[in-house]
């Protein structure tokens, strides 16, 4: 299964969501992330704190979603946008027909630097409790309704 983790910036949420599913996921999953206006560059902070999670980080980046809308790109089965519900905070939409759904998570990069530990290691915590969730399930053998279905379920999780 391929899953495209989408957020606007593509600097912290969407990068520790793509490495928790590709560390812990065990091969069942392989997953992407990007942002509709990416920053660039990866927050320091995400890449601190999942080089202290064990998280390889070496190709981490940030990317604009354009990549994966390419002819040659890997087809997504599923995109999870993890803005949060901040009104001010627009998430991306991605067309097609992927199974959809939204995780949405405080932006840990908008606290202030001292603050960045904490927000940084809330986010990765929310995020691993919903993946941990997703990939316990069997995907495999799921159709698109239960699996729409358990995905808004788990981004209710905290």
């Amino acid at each position: 299964m391929n899953i495209l983790v989408l957020c606007t910036g593509n600097s912290a949420r969407s990068i520790l969501l793509e490495s928790i599913f590709n560390h812990t996921g065990n091969g069942r999953v392989h997953a992407y992330s990007a942002g509709s206006n990416p920053t660039g560059k990866v927050h320091p902070q995400s890449l601190t704190l999942l080089g202290e999670k064990g998280h390889e980080v070496r190709d981490a980046r940030s990317k604009s979603w354009d990549e994966f809308a390419a002819e040659d790109a890997p087809e997504m089965d599923l995109v999870i946008t993890v803005c949060g519900s901040a009104a001010e905070e627009t998430c991306p939409v991605w067309p097609g027909a992927p199974v959809r759904a939204h995780w949405g998570v405080e932006d840990p990069a908008a606290a202030i630097e001292a603050d960045w530990d904490t927000a940084f290691r809330t986010a990765y915590d929310i995020l691993g409790r919903r993946a941990e969730a997703l990939l316990a399930l069997p995907l495999e053998t799921m159709d698109g309704g239960e699996l729409t279905a358990q995905l808004k379920r788990i981004g209710t999780l905290a």
